[in-house]
Formats: C-alpha cells, structure tokens, sequence
C-alpha cells in the first residue's frame, strides 16, 4: 500500500492566526522528502483551510502527486481543469460540519455525478468517489466512469477496539473485493491512525491510505518527518 498525506490541517493552523506559518507547501515538500505518494488538499466551498494559491503553489512546487478532494460544484470542477492535479476524489461537503461525515451518495445522483467525471477524465485527471463501504454505493460508482474509490473508513475507526469492529471491518473488506471485480481500484481514509491502520493489511489490494489529521497531530509532538515515517512504517 502506498501513503497519501492530507495536510489541510497545517493549514487550519496558520489560518487560526493569519500569515503563512506553518507553511502549507513546506509541509507537502517534507512529506515528499518521506516518500509519500502523493499530497491531499481539500478545497473546500468555505476555504476554511486550504486555500486557492495553496493547491497552485503545491502542484507547481512538487513532484509527487497531487490528490485534489472536492465537492461536485461547477466552481470546484473548474478549478481542477484549471490546475490539472494528478487526482481529484469527489467528496460531499456541508459547510456546517467539521470534517467530512459520510460517503458521497453516488446511487442517489447516478447521472449527476456520471456527466460531472467525464470532462475530468478527458483532461487526464483521474477520478475517485469518497464513498460509504455498501455494496449498492460500490456498484454505482463502478458505472460512472470514475477508476477509483476511496473507501469512508471512519465508522471502522470509530469502531475500532469495540465489539462492532469486525462488522465494520467486513464492510470495508467485502466493498473493496467487490470494487475490485468492477474493475474499480481502491483507496480508503478518514479516522485512520497509528493503532487501528494495521488491519488495512488485511484487505487485498488496498492501492493507496490518505491519512491527515493523525499524522498532523503526531507532528506536534515528533516533528512532521518523524510522523510521515511512522506512518508510513506501519502502511508498508
């Protein structure tokens, strides 16, 4: 399995007081330094943490990939034809909730989301749907044209070390498998940390974990490299 950092949350940081420290792109470059796969950002409707000139300076500046997470609006599809990350994983958004609740309904808006994936396909922009582990999500996503999901892992992390582990463990596993017969590859984050990212192993076929808020926790303590290379011991 490879690691993808999120690293919006050194930009909830510096925006807590304004100016540029901690630097968003020196954050991305220490990650790349780690041998992290690729960088998360994700511009959100409100720009509470990322900002535009952050997701420009990051794709100009570095040579990993940069996963770009985004609600389906036409502002933020624009955005990506504009900039031309190497990923975009489309997420739901609500501006009232503090960090992302649920996996995108892709069932629910079949066309919506179908007609919204093909002009970002076409600029070479691959294309991943933030998505619940359920079998009628997964078989949804496969038919809109979009190469990957991303697995919701956190009612896994929220159940981790509780009896419900293994149910929602199951969950994550059986959508993978499935996903994968659908031709789908499979990313998975959200909740996941330095305890309950092991169990990851056990799903085949795993492509890539994006994990931030952990490891930027970690980071306050350790340092940002220390963190990234415990994380990223324990992905590999």
């Amino acid at each position: 399995m490879l690691l993808g950092v999120n690293i919006d949350h050194v930009a909830t940081l510096r925006n807590a007081r304004g100016g540029k420290d901690p630097d968003v792109l020196e954050a991305a470059k220490i990650c790349e330094a780690c041998n992290a796969s690729s960088i998360t950002t994700h511009l959100r409707e409100d720009r509470r943490h990322i900002k535009d000139e952050d997701v420009e300076q990051i794709k100009e500046n570095i040579k990993i990939n940069l996963n770009l997470e985004m609600a389906v609006t036409d502002e933020m599809q624009g955005i990506a034809l504009r900039i031309k990350p190497h990923s975009v994983c489309l997420v739901p958004e609500k501006r009232q909730e503090v960090t992302t609740e649920g996996g995108l309904d892709v069932a629910g808006q079949l066309e919506k989301i179908t007609n919204f994936v093909k002009p970002l396909i076409k600029a070479g922009i691959e294309v991943s749907l933030f998505i619940d582990p359920t079998e009628e999500q997964v078989k949804a996503s496969a038919q809109t044209g979009a190469q990957f999901i991303e697995m919701h892992t956190g009612a896994y992390s929220n159940a981790y070390g509780t009896e419900n582990e293994e149910v929602e463990f199951l969950k994550l596993k059986n959508s993978a498998k499935l996903a994968q017969e659908l031709g789908l590859r499979v990313n998975a984050g959200h909740g996941l940390n330095y305890e309950n990212v092991k169990r990851m192993h056990e799903i085949e076929g795993l492509y890539e974990l994006n994990i931030g808020h952990s490891i930027i926790s970690r980071a306050i303590f350790v340092g940002l490299e220390q963190a990234v290379i415990e994380m990223q011991n324990l992905v590999k």
